[in-house]
């Protein structure tokens, strides 16, 4: 049996070894004390066995586990309250173990940003900008420097491609040439 927070330690514990995240950052990447009792307030998660916080089992555990897998697919909580309403745990065991499988199964972006890190988005022009991990600001010349790069190495790929960049337009080299 667990404790409220024993509870929210083994669900993480578990979500840290399958690298289970919230999907778009709808709800904290650590489950706390606070939201098994908000999951349970809204019928999320059954009652503990015993009062004050205690005796939570391996339903619980599953039903948290559950809830994690749905949001890692971005799903709200009304809806993964819709989807786990009066399941049993062998029912339990079976999302978890298929819910693991389709995670897996996804292609994972390479790179996911972490919550507490400072992100700044510098414009070069209008169509391309510039991200910073570590909310570092870039000079105007810098800027300047890498728009005009980007713009030299499209036009350098159009001219590869058969097309020449005017205007905002492309048109093809063979129309200038006469065919």
């Amino acid at each position: 049996m667990f404790s409220v927070e024993g509870l929210a330690d083994a669900v993480n514990g578990w979500c840290d070894d399958h690298r289970i995240t919230p999907a778009s950052g709808q709800a904290g990447e650590r489950l706390s004390e606070r939201n098994v009792r908000y999951y349970r307030s809204l019928g999320l998660v059954d009652p503990p066995v015993l009062g004050g916080g205690q005796g939570y089992g391996e339903k619980h555990r599953l039903q948290l586990v559950a809830i994690r897998l749905l949001q890692a697919q971005g799903l709200p909580l009304n809806r993964i309250g819709e989807l786990l309403f009066g399941r049993t745990l062998d029912e339990l065991k079976r999302i978890e173990k298929e819910g693991l499988a389709e995670l897996e199964a996804a292609a994972r972006p390479a790179f996911r940003p972490v919550s507490t890190e400072s992100w700044s988005v510098t414009p070069l022009d209008d169509e391309f900008l510039l991200v910073s991990r570590r909310g570092r600001g870039v000079s105007s010349d810098l800027r300047q420097q890498l728009a005009e790069l980007l713009r030299g190495e499209l036009s350098v790929s159009a001219k590869r491609r058969g097309t020449l960049a005017t205007n905002g337009r492309s048109s093809s080299t063979k129309d200038k040439k006469g065919k």
